[in-house]
């Protein structure tokens, strides 16, 4: 992957706001494969389509909470691997008759590197 990718979600902050921060490179995530990355926001699982897309959203299913980068990715969505329920990568949102959203974050790549777009927290002064 050449030049600069990006997925924001269509909700995406002004990206001047966001902390661009490298969290890896898009071949340390096997294609329809999942890579888990911490952050002040909670967990963030990082996705690779078999299509080389990538996108970001947090790990946790909207159901009953399942970890999402443990289930199968499929064109653009995961399936969780706690009740099936499908959730789409771009928007967070469940698909079919399930309802139900987790968040999404901003994610950029450039020349293979993987960059995740975060609001840091403000400290006090």
């Amino acid at each position: 992957m050449d030049g600069i990718t990006s997925n924001l979600p269509d909700t995406a902050l002004d990206t001047a706001e966001l902390a661009w921060i490298e969290v890896g490179r898009v071949s340390d995530i096997p294609p329809a494969g999942a890579r888990v990355v911490q952050s002040p926001h909670g967990d963030i699982a990082i996705f690779r389509t078999a299509g080389d897309e990538v996108f970001a959203i947090r790990n946790r299913c909207p159901h009953l909470g399942g970890p999402l980068s443990e289930g199968i990715v499929h064109g653009a969505r995961v399936t969780c691997p706690l009740h099936n329920w499908v959730i789409d990568l771009a928007s967070g949102g469940a698909t079919g008759p399930d309802t139900g959203c987790t968040g999404t974050f901003p994610v950029q790549v450039e020349n293979g590197s993987i960059r995740l777009g975060l609001r840091l927290p403000v400290s006090a002064a």
